[in-house]
């Protein structure tokens, strides 16, 4: 397998930039010429603006990272043709508001009920500014503000702002980021990755991809679709004051300890510490390196994998097995082919347990990208998350932390000392706010697409 081109991809398709603040603009194009300008700065830099981040190794940290997506309708007001706009999947060219039911997206996450505009027809670019800085972040923010207004090349629609808590924890307290596949020729992960190399093409196209035989189709002309990407971008509001009051019902219901559901729900304990390593205690002496060590199923390259097929150590359908089973046995054998990269950052301060109700929206700004829409992203939520079919034993339950629990029978099958235990009086506890669907092109696919803009 050759090395992949990492000055023309996208960085934060392969790279956790780990900074701790985010920035995300929604852009609609004004005038197109215009834009194509402010697209050709924006991939070149300038002395204000740093140029597209890609996954070229870096030896010092950037002050800031930019990276750029557009949607269905983004391309067609840059110009693109007919021909190109036709070469895309289906599932990018509707976008996410006519498919919301597919992933989960009903009742209060209708996209009725999203903010930011993202369910409006004028949401054509996504731009995502990392920084290591309030300060940086700031000064990008203003040279990037600029550079959209000027000549009127876009209007901002939105602007949404998630920044990194205490301890590297999302908002129900659970510590993030250990899990994310490896790919072959890519950038190593940020923790040692025990199972298989997943092929280029998994999550960018052009490439073989981790179907036998397959590759996905390449949008054209060819410089258009290579070395790009899709990411799903999604605005989740988390209920941590209902959530942490289930956890202080199911307690009193089943005598467990509270910080043992918490587990069971996700997948891993609280401190990160998976359920599969350490199914008894949270406070095992397990070294960080090892927190993305382990598999489901008997795997020799993990000798301390202890093979659960009826989840007594990690429960079937606990969160991050679910959205990662790794080689355990699923409805059409394939965990390992829907893998996903996950970037984002949570927004909202901190929760106090002390102040359940204080009006404060929390959640997560998340990306989640891949080759394909439909086969990774919209499989996991439709098919994983929202469906009692992902493996035997389930009872029809959904994901505990991220699934459609409004349902007043909605349960959580846990097994204890080998016998079964169904958590009741789930609610739903994520409640998406807006989402979009953007193609991240290559460097190369930009400079094209500022081209065909500027008309030359």
């Amino acid at each position: 397998m050759p090395d992949l081109p990492l000055e023309l991809i996208q960085g934060f398709v392969l790279r956790t930039y780990a900074m701790p603040a985010l920035r995300v603009f929604v852009l609609a194009v004004d005038d197109r010429q215009a834009a194509g300008q402010a697209l050709t700065t924006l991939t070149t830099g300038s002395a204000a603006i740093p140029p597209i981040t890609t996954a070229t190794t870096w030896t010092i940290k950037p002050d800031v990272c930019v990276n750029i997506g557009f949607t269905h309708a983004g391309l067609a007001a840059l110009g693109s043709s007919a021909e190109t706009l036709g070469s895309f999947p289906q599932e990018f060219v509707e976008g996410p508001v006519p498919r919301a039911a597919r992933v989960g997206d009903v009742d209060e996450s209708a996209p009725e009920h999203w903010t930011g505009g993202l369910a409006g027809p004028r949401v054509h670019a996504l731009v995502f500014l990392f920084a290591q800085s309030e300060d940086a972040l700031n000064a990008a923010s203003a040279a990037l503000r600029m550079l959209f207004t000027d000549n009127r090349a876009f209007s901002i629609v939105s602007e949404h702002d998630a920044r990194g808590l205490p301890g590297n924890v999302a908002h129900f307290g659970y510590r993030d980021g250990f899990s994310q596949p490896s790919i072959q020729g890519g950038l190593p992960p940020p923790l040692p990755d025990v199972l298989p190399h997943a092929p280029p093409g998994a999550f960018l196209l052009g490439y073989p991809s981790q179907w036998d035989s397959f590759t996905y189709p390449v949008p054209q002309p060819d410089v258009v679709g290579r070395n790009g990407s899709f990411v799903a971008f999604r605005i989740l509001a988390q209920d941590c004051g209902a959530f942490e009051q289930f956890l202080t019902d199911a307690s009193a219901a089943t005598g467990l300890d509270r910080e043992l559901i918490a587990a069971k729900l996700c997948g891993r304990w609280r401190n990160g510490v998976p359920l599969a390593l350490s199914p008894e205690s949270s406070e095992t002496a397990i070294p960080l390196e090892q927190y993305n060590a382990f598999d489901y199923a008997a795997n020799p390259t993990v000798p301390e994998t202890v093979s659960d097929p009826r989840g007594d150590r990690c429960p079937i359908g606990s969160h991050v097995r679910r959205m990662n089973p790794r080689n355990s046995v699923v409805a059409g054998n394939g965990g390992l082919k829907r893998r996903i990269v996950r970037r984002g950052l949570p927004y909202g301060p901190p929760f106090d347990p002390s102040h359940p109700d204080d009006g404060i929206e929390r959640g997560l700004l998340g990306l989640f990208i891949g080759v394909s829409l439909k086969d990774q992203f919209e499989f996991l939520m439709g098919d994983w998350a929202n469906k009692g079919l992902f493996a035997p034993g389930l009872h029809g339950s959904k994901d505990p932390v991220l699934g459609d629990n409004s349902s007043a029978d909605a349960t959580f099958p846990l097994r204890i000392n080998g016998k079964t235990v169904e958590l009741t009086g789930l609610s739903r506890f994520v409640t998406c706010r807006g989402a979009a669907y953007a193609f991240l092109p290559s460097i190369d696919a930009l400079k094209h697409l500022a081209d065909t803009a500027v008309g030359h």
